[in-house]
Parts: C-alpha cells; structure tokens; sequence
C-alpha cells in the first residue's frame, strides 16, 4: 500500500479542512453575540417577601436591583403549587401533567426519558449548560441533571436539605460535582452562590445557560450566626436571616457579570417556585392560601425577567404569564428554532417585553394535582375540589378570592369548567399518587379555603403535613 496520497488527494483534503474550520470558527463567533441566559429559581418564597414586592422588614437590595434592571411581573404563575411538578413545568416548557408529573416528589420515575429539558436545546446548540442546587426531578441515573442536557451539575438530587454539613448523607441529600460527593464547610447558600461564579469564570468567552435553583427560603429553617445576629429581635428572624443570605449571594453572581463585562447581555429571570409555604414565616400579603393549595397564594409568584442590552428597565408588565414561557422565551432571545416535534405549552414574551405587543400573552391557565384543579380565563378563576364541589372569583374584582360567583354568573362558570375539561382531556394519568395521609390534609385546607374559613392549624400541623412539606 503506498504511503503518499495524490497531489489532487491531498489538496481536496486541504480544502475541506479549512472550510470545516472556517465554519466552527464562524459558529463559535456567532454564539458570542447570543445572550447569556440565567433562571434563578428560589423556593417557598413568600409573594411580597422581597423589596420590590413591597415588604417592609425583609432586606433584598440586589434582587431590588435586578428588578430595577428589567420587567417586574405582577400576574405571573408558576404550574404546580408544590415543588417538584412546578419545576418539571418550568425546565420542560409544557405542562407536566402531559408526561405524568403531577404529584408531588418524584415517584421513583421523575422526568419521562423521551422529554426534552431546555438545556438539551441550548446544549446542542452550542451553549455551555450549567445546573446548580437543588434538583427534585428524579434521583436515576437517567434523570440527573448531567444526563438531562446539562454540561455540570453541582448541588443535591432532593427536595431538601440540611443548610449545613452532613456528616453521612445520603446519595440525595448529599452535595456534588458531576455524581461526586463534595464535601464543604460553611453554609450551603453559599456554596452555591460561589460556585455560580466559577461557572461564569469558567465559561470564558462561550454563551452560557445556568439555572440556579437555591433551597432557600424551603424549611428547614436554617440560618448562619452571624445573620441571626444582624435580624435579632425580628419577628422573622430565621427567615430574614435566610433571605439576607440568599439575596447576598444573587448579589456576588451580578457583580462577577459586571466585572466580566457580561451583564448587558445575560437574560435573567428571578422566580419562585410556588407560594409561600405555612411552615416556614413566608407571607404571601393580599393572596389566599399559599404553597400546595388552589387559590392565588400557592402558584402566583414574584417573577423578574432583566436583559439590559434589550428590555427597557423598570418598567411593570400586569399581563396573564407562566414560568412556561421562560423556555419559549429564552429560544427566541438566543434566536434558536424550536426544535421540530417540540411541544411547548409557554409564549414568547419579549414581543411584550420591547413593547410590541399589548394585553395578556396568555388567555387561560390551568393547574391540577390529584383531586385538586384550577382554571384561569381572563379575570375569571374557577378552583375544583373532588367530592365537594367548586368556586369561581373574579379576580380582577376580588383578588383575594372570597366571593363565589359561580351561582350567580353561571354562563361563565359553565364556559371556564368546558375549558377545562378540554384541557385534562389531553393529559395523561399521574404516573404516581401522595400518601393518604397528605391527601386528607390538603382536601381538608382547600374545603376550610373555599368556605373562607380559617384553617385549623392544630390539625394540619400533623406528622404527614410536616413530613411532606420538607419534600
């Protein structure tokens, strides 16, 4: 066999080298002028437990500040009203009771193996895909988060965790690199308010998705000594304490963007996962009920959306939006196409971000868990409740949702329970249930609400309601 290749050989060869270089070289240089896209997602947060919310007794100057910088959202929902559903919403862009996500944990199952997250899409689109905190989509191989479309994970697979050290924790609970256990000393806020930096230090000059997914402010209710000290005597003391922290460290990830000269175009959105939980000092202000019931304090959220090199700053947006619409919305800022076959229940928002478009992106929403529905048209919510009955407000008249109309404006609760049933009719069945238990206290919350009567917390502050609310 001859060693040499023909002249000609060899110049093709020459030839296809230089222009498959030239093409990377030309892909890589257009990625740079895409945005980097950051979602921070913090848990059980109160809806007026932030400055730009309008608490009085909670410090939040940077995330104040990033509110500034860009659009606060004042009707804005989350899928789930719990946990693990609403983030199976968020990071698939569809509604999770399509796959089977519906209650609360993971089952055993999580993520279906055939659903595409948002970081698949920006992972094969060039984009470094970093994944930080807490996880609570599946504890398999198949669903972690490095197996899911991200590049690096670092954080913990479960719902919860201790703040600090464990001494021998479990594959779930215990902090890692990649599927390698880390061991740390401090306070875990922390830990992963300077890992995000690392990850922005490391992705040098390539665009970058992050989703920074904190457990703060979820129980249980941990706070560093020296934040207990600066909010001794607060009513709140523990949950000022932990909210400080976290909002310090949301403040280290803006300031590394400015250093690096990055902040102008990084998109990022601020949310919560649901509403405030009962358990740990959260207040969700003017909203009935809070995280695992039906009613506005469970699934509205404070929702921030900041992008200075496009969106005008501090301007109020009042239309009807999801954390479903951050996946539809982060494609067409990085100007990706939506992958073909992709379903995606969430809208494009930055036609009304740049003031192009006007009114609600969405005309209805919808939210199910078990025996437990809700559905929203225009001002209108109607709230279901399995084997007793249900309600429907106007919100627009009463957003507390004390007054029932659904006798007396019958035509329009007709029309939103045929929408509804619409909807669930492309749904699939859950793929796993609650505990009895759990199920009996929150049907027993959500007849107490729908009566507008007061809880009684003696009852519901049971073994079940305290072992499922750390989930």
């Amino acid at each position: 066999m001859t060693r040499y290749l023909p002249v000609f050989v060899l110049f093709v060869l020459a030839a296809f080298s230089c222009k498959s270089k030239s093409e990377s070289e030309g892909f890589k240089k257009k990625l740079t002028g895409q945005p980097n896209i950051i979602i921070i997602l913090v848990d059980d947060a109160g809806y007026v437990d932030f400055g730009f919310m309008g608490s009085k007794d909670l410090q939040t100057p940077h995330i104040d500040a990033l509110a500034k910088s860009g659009v606060k959202f004042t009707d804005a929902h989350v899928s789930a009203t719990v946990c693990a559903p609403s983030r199976a919403g968020l990071i698939t862009g569809k509604y999770q009771q399509r796959f089977g996500f519906e209650a609360n944990g993971t089952g055993g199952i999580g993520l279906s193996d055939d659903v595409v997250t948002i970081a698949d899409v920006f992972k094969n689109n060039g984009y470094n895909t970093y994944a930080i905190g807490k996880w609570h989509l599946g504890e398999d191989e198949s669903d972690h988060p490095n197996q899911r479309g991200f590049d690096e994970f670092y954080g913990f697979l479960a719902g919860s965790r201790s703040y600090f050290p464990l001494e021998a924790p479990s594959k779930e609970k215990m902090l890692q690199h990649n599927g390698e256990r880390v061991i740390f000393d401090g306070y875990i806020t922390d830990v992963l308010g300077d890992q995000s930096v690392k990850f922005i230090e490391t992705s040098n000059d390539t665009p970058f998705f992050m989703y920074v997914s904190y457990n703060a402010v979820h129980t249980p209710m941990h706070a560093k000594r020296e934040d207990l000290d600066k909010f001794e005597n607060h009513p709140r003391q523990k949950l000022a304490a932990m909210t400080w922290s976290l909002d310090q460290n949301i403040g280290k990830l803006l300031k590394k963007l400015e250093t690096l000269g990055k902040r102008d175009n990084t998109l990022i959105y601020f949310l919560s996962d649901n509403g405030g939980a009962h358990n740990n000092q959260s207040s969700t202000g003017p909203l009935k009920g809070w995280k695992g019931n039906k009613f506005e304090g469970g699934h509205r959220v404070p929702f921030i959306v900041s992008w200075p090199k496009e969106i005008v700053s501090g301007s109020m947006f009042d239309g009807l939006t999801s954390s479903l619409d951050i996946f539809s919305t982060s494609l067409a800022a990085a100007n990706i196409t939506k992958p073909k076959n992709l379903q995606l229940d969430g809208v494009n928002l930055m036609p009304y971000l740049k003031g192009m478009e006007n009114g609600n992106p969405h005309k209805k929403l919808f939210w199910r868990k078990l025996d437990e529905s809700a559905a929203r048209i225009g001002d209108y919510k109607m709230i279901n409740l399995e084997d007793y009955g249900s309600v429907m407000y106007n919100l627009n008249d009463d957003l507390g949702e004390t007054l029932d109309i659904s006798k007396s404006n019958p035509k329009q609760f007709d029309t939103i329970m045929s929408v509804y049933n619409t909807w669930q009719h492309q749904l699939i069945n859950p793929l796993w249930l609650e505990e009895k238990a759990w199920m009996d206290v929150t049907h027993y919350i959500h007849k107490q609400l729908m009566e507008n009567k007061e809880a009684e917390y003696k009852d519901i502050w049971s073994p079940a309601y305290l072992k499922h609310s750390e989930k």
